[in-house]
């Protein structure tokens, strides 16, 4: 089984701002990204297109599955983190105080009205045992924080909440049978 992970382009919100679970829409120059990719495909082999329900995932994931002829599956275990009373606010209001209490404990920490990183793993954990069982080549269309939980699991390597995420618009290959799973 082969797996294509791909980050959502450029979403249309300003730099500084927190947009997890905020349905923003992609940035006007995402669309040349979107049409590259719908034509030549990083998995032409792809069996089924999954995305998160975000706009910035699914109007890529979309095109995606129409140039593959591939079912596109919304699946919402793909959203980003939910920040909670954080969503579109500047990073830089955000308590210092609340921002270091996160990066102490990302697992247990939640941001007020949100989600903690432990919720975000048993989401991508119960996607990924799916994913497993499914067994054909696919794509998923997803964002950050879901991609690097994702990424790990499927390399059999522990979640680390504090890795960096994959770049906005990125491409990740991975192919399960060489990839050491768990």
């Amino acid at each position: 089984m082969r797996i294509a992970l791909i980050r959502h382009p450029t979403p249309a919100i300003g730099p500084g701002i927190c947009y997890g679970r905020l349905d923003v829409g992609l940035d006007p120059s995402a669309q040349a990204w979107i049409d590259r990719l719908a034509a030549d495909s990083p998995l032409p082999t792809a069996r089924r297109i999954w995305t998160s329900p975000a706009i910035r995932c699914h109007g890529p994931a979309n095109a995606i599955a129409l140039a593959l002829a591939a079912p596109l599956t919304v699946d919402p275990r793909l959203r980003e983190l939910d920040f909670g009373h954080w969503e579109g606010q500047p990073w830089d209001v955000i308590s210092r105080t609340e921002l270091d209490r996160w990066a102490a404990a990302p697992s247990s920490f939640a941001a007020p009205g949100g989600e903690s990183g432990a919720d975000l793993i048993a989401r991508v954990r119960a996607f990924h045992a799916d994913l497993r069982r499914d067994g054909q080549d696919c794509m998923v269309v997803s964002h950050g924080g879901p991609l690097k939980i994702l990424n790990a699991l499927l390399r059999g390597k522990p979640v680390d909440l504090l890795a960096a995420a994959p770049p906005i618009g990125s491409v990740n290959l991975i192919d399960c049978h060489a990839a050491s799973v768990g």
